[in-house]
């Protein structure tokens, strides 16, 4: 099987239109538009990216941003026959048995954009003013469930996965140090890694659309 499509999974509080500029750029390209009702689970987000895997009728690219990272590699961990690469953008995978995106606290039921000072710096400095005021009126609260979900991971085979880290706010060289320092232990034992810069902040969809998608 040859690679069909190119899977986009949003990160935090994104919608599928977060990908629109790169949608344009990117024949093949297919955005997720993952379960965020009250009480979806972690579960329900990795089936919505499964159901998009094993519809196509050859291997897939999945691309997962940020906190999505972790969600790309689960699913390269229960169909590794089925990913050709896993493209991971501005984030890393979680272990098994850690908690998927438990970063900010749980108000009634859900993880709510936090405002931007938690990403003040290299992750927002190219969101002008009408980019961070549109970006806040999208953002989609985060379920509990989702989260706080546990990362569960039991397929070996996915180190065979061919992984491209695209580092946006961070450069190949850091990336490579926190991998030796062993911050980073599912990317340590990927088999095939690369790493690739954009010089981007957090968010490369929103403010690098065309760069992005050359790079995918």
């Amino acid at each position: 099987m040859t690679a069909e499509q190119i899977v986009l999974v949003g990160g935090l509080w994104l919608d599928a239109s977060a990908w629109d500029g790169v949608v344009s750029e990117l024949e093949g390209a297919v955005p997720v538009s993952l379960p965020v009702q009250p009480g979806a689970t972690l579960d329900d987000q990795v089936n919505a990216v499964l159901a998009v895997v094993d519809a196509a009728p050859g291997k897939s690219v999945v691309v997962g941003h940020s906190a999505a990272c972790s969600l790309a590699w689960i699913v390269a961990d229960r169909r590794p026959d089925r990913v050709a690469k896993v493209v991971l953008i501005g984030g890393f995978p979680n272990a098994d048995g850690e908690a998927y995106a438990a970063f900010f606290p749980i108000v009634d039921g859900v993880m709510a954009f936090p405002g931007w000072e938690p990403f003040e710096g290299a992750d927002s400095a190219d969101l002008d003013d009408a980019a961070r005021r549109a970006f806040e009126a999208a953002a989609v609260p985060v379920p509990a469930g989702v989260a706080q979900g546990v990362v569960r991971l039991t397929d070996e085979r996915r180190y065979d996965v061919p992984v491209t880290l695209i580092c946006p706010e961070f450069t190949p060289a850091q990336a490579r140090e926190w991998i030796a320092a062993g911050d980073l232990p599912e990317l340590a034992r990927a088999k095939h890694l690369e790493l690739v810069d954009i010089d981007s902040g957090h968010w490369p969809m929103l403010t690098r659309p065309a760069e992005l998608a050359a790079l995918l």
